[in-house]
Order: structure tokens, then C-alpha cells, then sequence
């Protein structure tokens, strides 16, 4: 159990691994990850080699080099590498698993209502094109496992094709049983996406689950570069993957059909391995606690700062390590007006965060990794209340 009150030690030494801005504290790498020093190394070591001879490097070194980047990357989110596909993040997962089904009119989708936005407009692309109808399964703040299993089983019906589950919610920073629904749809033969985006390097092994698809990013929290998501699928599904793109990899099957994409840069997917060494240096059980702790001592204090009562957060789960905090309807409300929150945030407290939509309501969520010290929580308690006013 985290005492929200009491931040955890810093870890020693982690600030200095990253080129992050000062004159910035960074709590939004929830969106957009710190990539460390090391990494950023690598990728351009790679890229240089790439220049150097791109005949060469495309034709007789690549794909060699991303078949072993695979399998640490796999193994650490805990899915299987034979399984397996490098992806550009979890959107893209998620719409190749929605190219693998057979949708026709009328056919059904079950998501919740913390769903992605840019998920959520994937589906109205289906619906528009294919006609599917999509369902919506309201589960509230701080619901129990059981609670939250019975709102999506309880939406699931006759012509249900796909059940979308975030593992972790981006909008309202909730942890879902999405193994335990995994189990429920699997006696309804009825197939689940888990939309992990957030999961790799905040939970341990959050792969290691049967599930139709799962689609992790590692760009968030696994401190690899940006554009560098596994995705992992039952081996019911791998001769039905269609790529995006066709290209010269589509007669090998999965996952070269689908990670074979052309002049795509390869140097993110390349050099991500380097940024699990992170892990071992610290050790992934401390990270993992460092980083929990901290986003609920920032949640604590700062929510303390709005006048909010501590009893009253909802517990996000365990591991979680991003936090919500409402923002008061008076201040604003609607996407629109997040977007333009957030950006004052930016420019006047030199603070970035995230403003989130949920039920129309909007919170400043806030993340906590290895670099992020409780000073900085503390400053943002000091400061954010009088902009909110």
C-alpha cells in the first residue's frame, strides 16, 4: 500500500541520463517519453550506419537485426516473439487487428467509454465505411475488477465480432482485468483487443495473458524512441494479418508482411533495446515503484493545493504510475478547451502535463518516471491552483 503522502527517494543519477529541457518539469511522458541519452546514441549510430551505405543496410543487415530486436522487446512486455510484430505504437495495433476481422454491416464492438480517442475514431472510420455499430460500456472511476468485467461482459451480445479494452486508460489513468475478460470472452468465442499503451516498463509483463491481440507501446514508459509499439496475436490469427502496406515482406507472412514497410526508419525499433538496460541498471521492480509512488504523492499534493480531498481520489490500480485530478467546470470544459489549458500550463508554470476529456469532464493527469523529483510536484502545488483561478 503507497503512502501518497511520503515521496520516495529520487533514484540516484537518473535525471543526468536524459536531455530534458530545464527549464521545463516534464509529467506528460504518459503522451510523448523522455528518450535516454544512450538510446538517442544508438539510433543515431544506426542511422549514420544506414547513410553510410543504404544498399548494404536495407539488403543484408536489416531485417537480420530486426528479427533480434524483437525478442528482447517481446519477452519484456511478456508476450511471445514468435507471435510477435514491431509496430509503430498501439493505433496502428489496433488497426491491424480491425483489417484482421471480417466486419459487415451490423456487426458489433464493444468498447468501454475510457477508450482512446484516436481508437474511438478508427471505429467511426468502420462504421461509416462497413457500417458497424459500436457499443459503449460505461465503467466508472474506481470500479472493482468485478464491477468493471460485468459493464463489458454485460454490452457483449450475438453480434459482438470485437471487444477493445485499454489495459491502462490514458484519459482517466485506470488500471482494467483485462486478463480476467480475456477469460470471459474466450468461453463466448468472442475476440479482445487490449489496447496497452501505456503498459510496457509501468507493469511487469503485461503481455503474459491470453488474448486475441495485445498492442503495447514502448515509447511512454520503456524508454525507447518514439514509434516503437509490439504487438502480440493468438496464433489463430496470424495467416488472417493484413498489413497496412503491402510490400516485399507480404509473401513471408507474419510478422515480416507487417514490420517490412519500405523506407520506414528502423532505427527507433533498432536502438529501443538499449533503453530496457535501464531496467537492469535500477532494477525494474524499483523503477516501477519509484514511479508509482511518485505520481500519487504528485496526485496528493497538488490535489491538496485545489482543495480536493485525498479520501475521495479513486485508486487507479496497482502500478499504476499516472494519476488524475479534476479540473473544476467553472475553469473549462470540452476537448477544445483542455487543449488550450494544457498550453497555458506550458507557457505560464513551465509545466508539462496533460488535460484529459472523460464524460466531459477534464483532468490534469500526471506522470511520474525515474527523472521527475517531488520537488517538482511540490512547485506545481504552489503554482497551478492560482492559474486554475
Amino acid at each position: 500500500m503507497i503512502d501518497a503522502s511520503t515521496p520516495p527517494e529520487p533514484l540516484a543519477g537518473a535525471r543526468e541520463l536524459f536531455a530534458l529541457d530545464p527549464a521545463y518539469t516534464h509529467f506528460n511522458h504518459g503522451s510523448f517519453g523522455a528518450v535516454p541519452l544512450a538510446v538517442t546514441r544508438a539510433r543515431r549510430t544506426i542511422q549514420e550506419e544506414h547513410d553510410a551505405n543504404p544498399t548494404r543496410f536495407i539488403t543484408e543487415v536489416l531485417l537480420d537485426r530486426v528479427d533480434r530486436a524483437r525478442g528482447p522487446l517481446a519477452e519484456f512486455c511478456g508476450a511471445d516473439p514468435g507471435r510477435s510484430a514491431l509496430v509503430p505504437n498501439a493505433t496502428a495495433g489496433a488497426a491491424l487487428a480491425l483489417a484482421a476481422l471480417d466486419l459487415r454491416p451490423d456487426d458489433e464492438i464493444v468498447i468501454t467509454d475510457h477508450s482512446y480517442n484516436a481508437v474511438t475514431l478508427s471505429l467511426r472510420e468502420q462504421t461509416r465505411r462497413r457500417g458497424v455499430r459500436v457499443v459503449t460500456a460505461p465503467i466508472e472511476l474506481g470500479a472493482g475488477d468485478d464491477e468493471a468485467v460485468e459493464a463489458v461482459l454485460s454490452r457483449v451480445g450475438p453480434r459482438t465480432r470485437l471487444v477493445i479494452v485499454d489495459q491502462i486508460s490514458s484519459a482517466t489513468a485506470q488500471l482494467h482485468p483485462v486478463a480476467a475478460i480475456a477469460t470471459r470472452l474466450r468461453e463466448r468465442e468472442v475476440p479482445l483487443l487490449v489496447d496497452a499503451a501505456h503498459a510496457p516498463g509501468m507493469l511487469d509483463r503485461p503481455a503474459a495473458f491470453d488474448a486475441d491481440f495485445w498492442v503495447g507501446n514502448l515509447h511512454k514508459w520503456a524508454f525507447a524512441p518514439g514509434g516503437t509499439a509490439v504487438l502480440q496475436i493468438a496464433e489463430r490469427w496470424r495467416d488472417r494479418m493484413v498489413p497496412l502496406m503491402v510490400s516485399h515482406g507480404q509473401p513471408d507472412g507474419f510478422p515480416a508482411s507487417i514490420e517490412q514497410q519500405g523506407t520506414l526508419d528502423y532505427s527507433t525499433w533498432l536502438a529501443a533495446p538499449v533503453g530496457l538496460e535501464l531496467f537492469e541498471r535500477y532494477g525494474a521492480d524499483t523503477i516501477r515503484h519509484h514511479n508509482a509512488a511518485l505520481a500519487a504523492y504528485g496526485q496528493y499534493v497538488v490535489g491538496r493545493a485545489l482543495g480536493l480531498d485525498p479520501a475521495g481520489f479513486a485508486d487507479p490500480g496497482p502500478g499504476v504510475s499516472m494519476r488524475v485530478l479534476p479540473v473544476p467546470a467553472h475553469v473549462a470544459s470540452g476537448h477544445g478547451e483542455g487543449s488550450r489549458l494544457r498550453a497555458r500550463i506550458s507557457d505560464e508554470l513551465h509545466a508539462e502535463v496533460n488535460v484529459t476529456s472523460w464524460r466531459d469532464r477534464l483532468f490534469v493527469r500526471l506522470s511520474a518516471q525515474i527523472y521527475n523529483h517531488a520537488a517538482e510536484y511540490d512547485r506545481l502545488a504552489e503554482t497551478l491552483p492560482a492559474l486554475l483561478r
